[in-house]
């Protein structure tokens, strides 16, 4: 059996704390605190390769994200906006990359043993590395077999979901562990409350009637940036959007569903616990949708809403 290709063959660099290291030597103390206690926040963010050369998806609206996750936390990110962003092009291009995925991660390092955080020093690090289609490499074209999960989402007076920080992910790995071993792609996580919240790492959409639902900030979901552009592609086309609390039984009745995120960009969901969604096949809705954003992320439509940023000239890797 052939040995799997490792995504980060061929990566040189990471950006760390202010500059780029060898890939090797991007490393944390055995006892930073974000190993025993959780206190990270990250960001998944795509740069896609167009005939203009490299463009980010959505940079700022993710570092502002990152930004606000740590504001709940209580962590001050000791770099600028405008920092981060020429550390994310320098990353880009220092590994000399078209297309990639894009990880800042902010966290807490080694000071102190302990809960509190607050004498750990606050590290910052960006990787990148070749990624492509999440659930699968045919997964946008004839969708994917998800389940509901057994385990819940915390609720909103527990760890808040609208910052994207490690620790939330303990709870994304039992749904994704689960699902996998009932043979499907992935799991749909309901609220506390037993309505539909989100997958394990990504939101969730249906479409019934001709309009398109998904649930709202209070059904415990991480307000997703590809699931903002969705509904800005949507409402742009009239279609009409409903952000309300879905039950579980809508997933088993629905016309379409799909996934949406950075890492799977709009998958379509062709069952739920076996139960056949449509006809088993992306629905026009879903298709348009893909349609319209794939175009505009690989340059082949205008950028009208502004979501690219162009990666600049090659910059030389610092020792």
């Amino acid at each position: 059996m052939t040995a799997q290709k490792s995504p980060f063959e061929g990566i040189r660099y990471v950006w760390m704390n202010g500059r780029l290291v060898d890939f090797e030597q991007a490393t944390v103390h055995v006892m930073a605190h974000a190993l025993h206690y959780g206190s990270g926040l990250f960001e998944g963010i795509r740069c896609y390769q167009t005939a203009a050369g490299p463009a980010i998806f959505r940079l700022q609206e993710h570092l502002k994200r990152l930004e606000n996750s740590c504001k709940v936390y209580r962590m001050e990110i000791p770099y600028t906006r405008e920092q981060l962003t020429q550390a994310c092009f320098d990353a880009v291009r220092s590994n000399g990359l078209e297309e990639c995925y894009i990880r800042p991660i902010v966290f807490r390092g080694f000071g102190t043993v302990g809960i509190n955080p607050l004498k750990s020093p606050v590290e910052v690090a960006i990787a990148v590395w070749p990624w492509g289609r999440y659930l699968g490499d045919d997964a946008i074209e004839k969708g994917v077999d998800a389940c509901v999960s057994s385990w819940r989402r915390s609720g909103m007076g527990s760890s808040p979901a609208l910052a994207k920080a490690t620790a939330n992910y303990l709870n994304s790995q039992l749904i994704k562990m689960e699902a996998i071993a009932n043979g499907y792609a992935e799991g749909i996580a309901l609220d506390s409350n037993g309505s539909v919240s989100e997958g394990s790492g990504e939101n969730i959409f249906l479409v019934q009637d001709g309009q398109l639902y998904t649930p709202p900030v209070s059904s415990s979901i991480l307000p997703g940036i590809t699931r903002h552009s969705v509904l800005t592609l949507a409402e742009e086309s009239g279609l009409e959007v409903r952000r309300v609390a879905i039950p579980r039984g809508m997933l088993y009745t629905c016309d379409e569903a799909f996934f949406t995120g950075t890492a799977v960009e709009i998958t379509p969901i062709r069952s739920v616990d076996r139960v056949t969604i449509g006809d088993g096949t992306p629905g026009p809705v879903t298709r348009r949708l893909i349609a319209e954003f794939l175009a505009i992320t690989r340059g082949e439509q205008a950028d009208r809403f502004g979501w690219l940023t162009p990666v600049p000239a090659p910059v030389h890797a610092m020792s």
